[in-house]
């Protein structure tokens, strides 16, 4: 099942700032009768709320802005029936929030007017949904797993371990081939669904889909930086331009050598080297196939035209298509010259100010269960090419962790549940969520030491972050500056949920491949041996 993540950014009233606040604490302490079944403090949305993992409410300050109230949701299925789902359970609740919000200035106008009148019962979903983000990158840690699989996973693994533990002695003596069956024979009454074979979590389409859009990025882009040699082709001779484009490559290799080392002693080294991009096997065979491409898209293109494509003309558009990419190591060192130049005026926050109350009220609502959250909105850097790369970079980094994070896995952490990056103030202002395992501190810590590259490519555009180079390096690899930096951003989430808050992502993943184990009929000795490991 698909799984969504999506968030609404609406503006707050200066003068309704503190009501609101009130209000979203009310929603947080409130305590609600068991439903359905369904204790707790937060009985409403387990039973109103099928589809939802985690939703927050924050208020995040204004300062260089009016403040802002932002809905953050991660759930199964679509956004429709999820918005009703949620009007169900806190539609009141929702009303009264957004009589504290402005009014927008589009088509949405009569419906926000309709919502908030006095005993109005418009319907509040549609406006929600309406206003829905796009996330420019988003990461699912448990990628596949629906809530209920995840519940029900969970509650199979402590009957496992409760069956273990009642009969430890005569689990001890058998293989681990006589254990699965023991275990299922004694668990199949309870959970009959251990009889029927394991739902993939990704299907083929989807993951074929994940890379054939990370393909189609790289080609695109390739295409584009090739546009320089494209051009210069149409005016000069093949020799000409060719002799041309090799004086280029001298020079951009230069460049690379100069670029590769350090530019302090406090700074990251770049390891790029001209042998080390040109001489690789991955780029030699993606050259193949981006000229494979390109080839076949043009001549598709050609033919309404020419009516029929001939071997010379593809051998034209051939010699044409490789004299655009040897002129991309050069518009390469070009955007990387305006780019360092860029970096090297901007401005970095050594000590920036945190309110010591909002510290204090951060402080109270963190560390209660293994999950946390954070929320976080700075203003992005201006210039036309800080937006082009901010873009570009962001749909290339979420298509990349579509195709490649998988099993609960960013890179080598395994501490996300679901997280986030959008923008928002008319794309004035980069916003990110996350629901993750461990305290902020870890948190930010081990995307220092593990995911630091990524990080500054999507944050790097963010005003007062720390000193960048080209893009990616150092940036957030400068902790203590980084942490500082990203705890000044950030803002109190005053009404937080999840739906299984004990659980870590490692701890799903244990309990996907216990359950997925048990779900195997005819598991083999090896597998049930490498199974055996996770009881």
């Amino acid at each position: 099942m698909r799984q969504s993540t999506l968030s609404v950014a609406l503006e707050v009233k200066p003068e309704s700032y503190e009501y609101l606040s009130s209000l979203l604490n009310e929603l947080r302490e409130k305590r609600a009768p068991p439903q359905q079944g369904v204790t707790g403090k937060f009985a409403p949305f387990l039973a109103s709320v099928p589809v939802l993992h985690f939703l927050s409410l924050s208020l995040f300050p204004g300062y260089e802005y009016d403040p802002l109230f932002v809905i953050e949701a991660n759930f199964d299925g679509e956004p429709g029936p999820f918005w009703a789902q949620l009007e169900d359970a806190i539609g009141p609740e929702l009303r009264h929030f957004l009589a504290c919000c402005k009014c927008p200035r589009d088509v949405l106008a009569p419906l926000f007017t309709a919502i908030i009148a006095p005993g109005s019962r418009a319907p509040i979903a549609p406006y929600l949904e309406a206003q829905s983000l796009v996330p420019t990158v988003y990461h699912h840690g448990n990628r596949g797993m629906t809530r209920q699989r995840i519940l029900d996973e969970c509650a199979l693994f402590e009957q496992v371990q409760s069956e273990l533990t009642h009969n430890d002695a005569t689990y001890r003596k058998l293989d681990p081939l006589a254990v699965h069956h023991q275990l299922r024979t004694a668990l199949a009454g309870q959970f009959p669904w251990i009889n029927t074979p394991p739902a993939p979590r990704i299907s083929l389409w989807e993951n074929s889909f994940d890379w054939l859009g990370l393909g189609a990025f790289v080609v695109a882009v390739s295409f584009i930086l090739s546009i320089p040699g494209l051009l210069l082709s149409l005016i000069l001779d093949p020799t000409y331009s060719f002799i041309l484009l090799g004086f280029s490559l001298l020079l951009v290799a230069a460049l690379f050598t100069r670029i590769s080392r350090r530019s302090s002693d406090n700074s990251e080294p770049t390891n790029v080297s001209l042998q080390n991009i040109a001489f690789k096997k991955p780029l030699f065979f993606y050259l193949i196939f981006y000229l494979a491409t390109v080839s076949i898209v043009g001549s598709l293109f050609l033919m309404p035209i020419m009516g029929r494509v001939t071997a010379a003309t593809l051998g034209d558009m051939l010699v044409w298509f490789i004299q655009g990419l040897l002129s991309i190591p050069f518009t390469l060192a070009a955007i990387l010259f305006w780019l360092r130049s860029l970096e090297k005026t901007d401005s970095s926050l050594d000590a920036p100010w945190v309110s010591p109350r909002f510290l204090r009220e951060m402080a109270q609502r963190e560390d209660w269960i293994p999950q946390n959250h954070m929320g976080s909105v700075v203003l992005i850097k201006p210039g036309i090419l800080r937006t082009i790369l901010i873009r570009t970079g962001h749909l290339g980094l979420g298509l990349l962790l579509r195709a490649t994070a998988r099993d609960g896995y960013l890179g080598s952490m395994r501490t996300i549940h679901f997280a986030h990056w959008a923008l928002v103030n008319n794309k004035s202002r980069l916003m990110f969520l996350s629901n993750f395992d461990q305290t902020w501190e870890s948190y930010l810590d081990d995307f220092i030491e593990k995911a630091h590259n990524g990080l500054s490519l999507a944050w790097s555009c963010g005003v007062g972050f720390p000193t960048t180079r080209y893009l990616i390096l150092d940036g957030a690899s400068q902790g203590r500056q980084f942490k500082e930096w990203a705890r000044h951003s950030m803002a109190v989430s005053h009404f937080w949920f999840s739906a299984y808050p004990q659980l870590t992502t490692d701890q799903i993943e244990r309990n996907y491949r216990i359950a997925f184990g048990l779900q195997t009929h005819g598991i083999t000795k090896e597998r049930a041996a490498q199974w055996i490991k996770d009881l």
